[in-house]
């Protein structure tokens, strides 16, 4: 259960990004007074919270409606968080998402906070590799919910942090910080792959 646990935490803070989109937050709420931001920053995140939950309930029925098998959806996640591992080490990923932001949205909590900056691809695809690779025990699925539930309360925490006081945000650290993160994720996508090409050929 442990396991479990650090695993999918592991996992969902490093492809949620609270620490690299943090600044993003502050670029996208930068014309907003402190508490329309943190205003922002909870709408933002519980909506993410439900998209996920959404793919995390229903994500093997969509798998299995559009007959693709675990083996193949593994193995394309792994894939798509390596090539996102990639970009985190090469910083590529934090200027691909400034390009994207969308400054004069109405409805910043929903566009492009909630998504696709928090509620990602690659959001979706763990949260749907995570919990069908989990199982159908119910206290394991629980577990993993939980830790995903505990990645949005830090994310909204330290958006709360940042938006009382932009100028502890230094892009150096996060920077020196997504690259660790970006080396553990490259090795959890390469598991993935193995993973399912071990399932494949099963």
């Amino acid at each position: 259960m442990l396991e479990i646990f650090i695993k999918t935490f592991v996992l969902y803070f490093i492809v949620i990004d609270p620490l690299g989109n943090t600044p993003l937050f502050l670029i996208i709420t930068q014309h907003l007074e402190t508490k329309d931001k943190i205003k922002t920053a909870l709408g933002g995140i519980m909506i993410a919270t439900i998209i996920l939950l959404f793919f995390a309930l229903l994500g093997n029925f969509i798998l299995s409606y559009l007959n693709i098998s675990f083996s193949a959806f593994t193995v394309a996640g792994g894939i798509i968080l390596f090539l996102i591992s990639m970009e985190m080490l090469f910083d590529k990923r934090q200027q691909r998402k400034e390009g994207d932001l969308n400054y004069s949205s109405d409805k910043i909590s929903v566009f492009p906070l909630a998504t696709p900056l928090l509620a990602g691809p690659a959001g979706i695809t763990s949260i749907i590799v995570s919990v069908t690779d989990i199982g159908g025990n119910f206290t394991n699925q629980v577990v993993g919910i939980f830790s995903l539930f505990l990645v949005m309360v830090i994310t909204f925490v330290i958006f709360y942090v940042a938006s009382k006081s932009s100028n502890i945000i230094n892009k150096k650290v996060i920077s020196v910080i997504s690259r660790v993160i970006a080396i553990i994720l490259a090795g959890l996508s390469v598991q993935y792959i193995l993973d399912g090409i071990k399932i494949f050929l099963a």
